[in-house]
């Protein structure tokens, strides 16, 4: 059912009132007030429900000219359309009721077919103004949301790598447009440049993006810069200058020119003394003076590697004293103009939002300016074309995830590197997503995300993605956004991830070779204890292991005779034989010398898998025979520790000795003292071992 229009009729008279309901109670809801005064009084507890007034002029205590006046002053005239009904036909009325507002005019005695026809065409116009009205609002709210996001996240890219908050780029962006105000405010000269004021600013959120050709060694270095180190950091003003001038749009588009003008000579100082170019006053381009100062005072008041924030009062006192450097008097004027409402302002910006009603009232400003759609949708294309030229430049996959939309979005060129769309809501049930990123992983990063806190709110991982059909290691860099510094209202996180997977490759062959034997390949003890440890310790309930010990029977006689590199060629067979006698899970290493171990998962009884790899390291090698004296210790029941586990095969090992070598001995209880005998006597000579003893050949 369609919701009927309100009318409120004012009129002292009671049957003018009644006369006019009784013409439109058909087609709409009668309120009725008999003067301004209690006009007013409806009007304040019915603004948003009232569709049009009629309005007589002559009345007492309030008249008609003064609830006009009221209404324009609380602009309830903008929603609300006033007809006047009046039996006074005198211009000076007519005329006078126009120019306080009124929309129509009705005299008195009333045609029923007109005041209809009058009220339905009055009605009708100003609900399709406000269906209009309401369109644009929402579309310019959505331009609005948009561009402040594309900022946000240009911010949060820009600066990411070099470890400062998200925020530095907006505050760089505040702090320009209200020093910039306040220059036009108080000097004719720079008047000029008041409509440029939103560009200029929008221009000053690239002002840093030189650093990306600057290490990250240098740019999170925690201390004082090398001279080497400063030298290369001061080549970031150049650097970005140069990637702008590099773009098709520069010079013919202004925001590029003026980004790279601001690039280039942010770090000029007022007395000459600055860099690159040592421009001295007017000479350095006006807005680069004001991100310069700028880009000073939101360094001094927050948190970076190399320091912590001052307060506002002490880094004004800082900039004043000329301990930051030298800039133009007129600015400083403007700083210290701007100073008490500077603080306010960037606590308010670091909340990270704007109520409705705010971009509401806003939007109708700008709409009031005549300039709405060419001002928005410039502002809008501007920071879209910031923000692809960078994510584009960068050439690493960003994302941002907003939680209450519960919406994944991708930077262009990561989504076309994925083959994703840009926009992915509800990512966690995603079909494309989960092809490129595992549920175990993205579920894995959310933890890490989750877990961060706002004294440490930066985290990584390693991940695997299906790029193209091709699983590649990428590295990820993301934080977590809360509302403020407030932790417990999460609103969504922003990230990175770069393709690492020759570095990660290049590392795993480097941490291989660092773990390896570099003659055979296999583990050396070392690596080889940590990762026998390691299978022990995640060992589930009632599985079993064993560990076998075992050297070369006669190798030093072997070395001696025929020569080390005859030597070399027996430990790499018996390597080869060791690799094809277990499975690619098992471990195995050479502890030194002739000395070797393998350690598999096995059943309880593991003499078959023994007598099996014993059997399969028997051979000849250019007609010298290898024959092996092994050692076996089990788990769980001769110990769940490497130590352990290693000095019972040691034991059992030189049982197999003292049996006469070439054969292999299980670990039992009565080993236990067998070292302590054996080191005093010569291995050559060790005699046989009592008959009891598990050992095989």
């Amino acid at each position: 059912m369609r919701k009927r229009s309100q009318i409120l009729i004012v009129d002292d008279s009671e049957l003018n009132r009644s006369m006019l309901a009784d013409i439109l109670y058909k087609e709409y809801d009668v309120l009725e007030a008999e003067n301004g005064r209690e006009a007013i009084a409806m009007l304040q507890e019915h603004e948003h429900e009232i569709s049009l007034m009629l309005l007589d002029i002559v009345m007492p205590e309030m008249d008609g000219f003064e609830v006009l006046a009221v209404m324009g002053k609380n602009k309830w005239l903008e929603s609300i359309p006033v007809i006047i009904i009046s039996a006074e036909s005198a211009s000076t009325y007519i005329d006078s009721a126009y120019d306080l507002g009124a929309t129509e005019y009705i005299s008195r005695p009333f045609d029923p077919k007109a005041v209809q026809r009058r009220v339905g065409n009055t009605v009708l116009l100003y609900s399709k103004q406000k269906m209009l009205e309401n369109m644009v609002t929402n579309q310019m709210l959505d331009k609005e949301k948009s561009n402040l996001i594309m900022v946000e996240v240009l911010s949060h890219i820009v600066e990411f790598r070099n470890g400062e908050s998200g925020m530095h780029v907006l505050n760089i962006r505040s702090i320009t447009k209200m020093l910039l105000a306040q220059l036009c405010r108080i000097s004719d000269q720079y008047s000029a440049i008041q409509p440029r004021i939103p560009l200029i600013a929008n221009a000053s959120a690239l002002h840093d993006i030189g650093k990306i050709s600057i290490s990250e060694s240098i740019l999170n270095k925690p201390g004082k810069l090398t001279p080497e180190e400063w030298l290369i950091m001061k080549t970031h003003s150049e650097a970005g200058a140069n990637i702008l001038e590099s773009t098709r749009y520069y010079p013919h588009e202004e925001l590029v020119s003026v980004a790279r003008d601001i690039c280039r000579w942010h770090h000029e100082r007022y007395d000459g003394k600055g860099y690159p170019d040592g421009l001295v006053g007017d000479d350095i381009p006006i807005e680069a003076q004001v991100v310069a100062l700028a880009d000073v005072y939101d360094a001094l008041t927050h948190k970076r590697v190399y320091k912590e924030a001052l307060p506002h009062e002490v880094s004004m006192r800082m900039i004043f004293d000329g301990e930051c450097g030298a800039f133009n008097p007129l600015l400083l004027q403007c700083l210290a103009d701007i100073g008490p409402q500077l603080e306010k302002e960037l606590k308010l910006k670091s909340l990270g939002h704007a109520s409705k009603d705010e971009m509401i009232d806003a939007t109708r400003s700008m709409m009031q300016s005549g300039n709405v759609s060419n001002r928005t949708l410039a502002l809008l294309e501007q920071e879209r074309i910031k923000y692809q030229f960078f994510a584009d430049l960068s050439r690493e996959i960003q994302f941002e995830y907003t939680a209450h939309t519960d919406t994944l979005m991708l930077s262009e060129w990561g989504a076309s590197q994925l083959g994703l769309p840009s926009f992915i809501e509800n990512p966690n049930g995603n079909p494309e997503l989960l092809r490129v990123m595992v549920r175990r992983d993205m579920e894995s990063l959310r933890n890490l995300i989750l877990s961060a806190s706002p004294k440490d709110p930066k985290v990584s991982g390693h991940y695997l993605l299906n790029v193209n059909g091709t699983r590649r290691w990428h590295k990820f860099l993301a934080r977590p956004l809360w509302l403020g510094n407030d932790a417990d209202i999460f609103t969504g996180f922003i990230g990175k991830c770069i393709d690492v997977h020759d570095e990660r490759l290049k590392m795993d062959r480097l941490i291989e070779q660092a773990n390896t034997d570099a003659l055979t390949g296999l583990y050396h003890r070392k690596a080889a204890r940590k990762v026998v440890q390691e299978a022990l310790d995640e060992a589930e309930s009632g599985m079993c292991f064993t560990l076998m010990l075992f050297d070369l029977d006669f190798f030093k006689h072997a070395n001696d005779h025929y020569g080390h590199l005859f030597g070399d060629e027996l430990l790499q067979e018996t390597a080869r034989r060791m690799l094809g006698a277990v499975r690619d899970v098992d471990i195995t290493a050479r502890i030194g010398g002739d000395e070797f171990l393998i350690f598999i998962e096995s059943p309880l009884d593991s003499t078959p898998a023994v007598e099996r790899i014993f059997s399969s390291l028997r051979c000849t090698c250019k007609g010298h025979p290898i024959t092996v004296s092994m050692g076996v210790a089990r788990a769980p029941q001769d110990g769940m520790q490497f130590d352990e586990l290693f000095h019972c095969a040691d034991r059992a090992l030189y049982a197999a000795k003292q049996r006469g070598r070439n054969c292999y001995c299980l670990y039992d209880d009565s080993m236990a003292g067998q070292l302590s005998v054996l080191s005093e006597i010569p291995s050559e000579e060790a005699g046989e071992q009592s008959p009891d003893q598990a050992c095989g050949q």
